[in-house]
């Protein structure tokens, strides 16, 4: 089952290949994205080095990227490369084919739960998905974070709302990353315990997303530690600036002495 079926790949595509027959001048792999068909891999686009035979490089049954570089549309004959395959492509498209490969297996089990045929659920549930968060993997993570309310304004069913939301936050994992640093804060007045304890309460009341969870906590008096935990360093960079300029505005209020240590990633 696939999503967007296309006899076709373009030109400089990468492609996610299967190899078939492994032959003296060439090998038949078979193009796992564009159902069975079958393109051809020159042994001089097998390695950036010379190579007697294929069967050094690659073996039967094994899946390997590679690079479309020749197309006859009216004979459909594709010649694929895998030395023209850069590592940072390589990996970017192994990391897209998991993905592709893990919505579609989330979306046949929201189709079994409906009841209705997997195909069908792709070229409408799916379509619905894609049009607005542009794969349906980025679809199922931004309810997996968000909840519902991430597809609340497209035109499903409550039913179907309901089973994405929990199949998409029973398979996909989330992963949340961390700042933090400590901070001191030092008064010269007789009032400090008061002002530090402001300056506290104003950080952990610091405008941001949602996402963002914020913990202070005493390390032992002046030190204070402060941790961030979000989707993205983004946000956390953010927030933590504005918790900054907070406590700048309190030092000057309170006339406090202030530092802030980062903590190293």
């Amino acid at each position: 089952m696939s999503f967007e079926e296309r006899d076709l790949p373009e030109k400089g595509e990468l492609v996610i290949g299967t190899v078939k027959e492994i032959h003296e001048h060439g090998a038949y792999i078979t193009l796992d994205e564009y159902d069975g068909l079958v393109a051809y891999l020159p042994r001089t686009e097998a390695s950036t080095k010379w190579v007697r035979s294929i069967r050094e490089v690659l073996k039967e049954g094994q899946k390997a990227v590679f690079k479309v570089v020749r197309i006859n549309r009216r004979k459909k004959h594709v010649d694929i490369s895998l030395k023209r395959v850069l590592e940072v492509e390589r990996r970017r498209k192994l990391l897209e084919w998991k993905k592709l490969q893990k919505s579609l297996k989330i979306m046949e089990i929201v189709a079994s739960r409906l009841g209705k045929d997997p195909r069908e659920v792709l070229s409408t549930i799916g379509r619905k998905l894609t049009s607005k968060f542009g794969t349906i993997y980025a679809a199922l993570e931004e309810v997996a974070r968000k909840g519902r309310e991430a597809i609340e304004d497209l035109e499903l069913t409550d039913e179907e709302k309901k089973v994405i939301e929990e199949e998409a936050k029973r398979h996909i994992e989330i992963k949340r990353v961390k700042i933090s640093g400590t901070l001191y804060l030092l008064s010269i007045k007789g009032d400090g315990v008061k002002a530090i304890k402001e300056t506290l309460t104003s950080l952990g009341n610091v405008k941001k997303p949602e996402e963002v969870k914020i913990r202070i906590y005493t390390i032992g008096a002046p030190r204070y530690k402060i941790e961030l935990s979000g989707l993205n360093y983004k946000d956390l960079e953010k927030t933590l600036a504005n918790m900054l300029k907070i406590v700048g505005s309190k030092a000057k209020q309170y006339e406090l002495r202030t530092k802030f240590v980062r903590d190293r990633r």
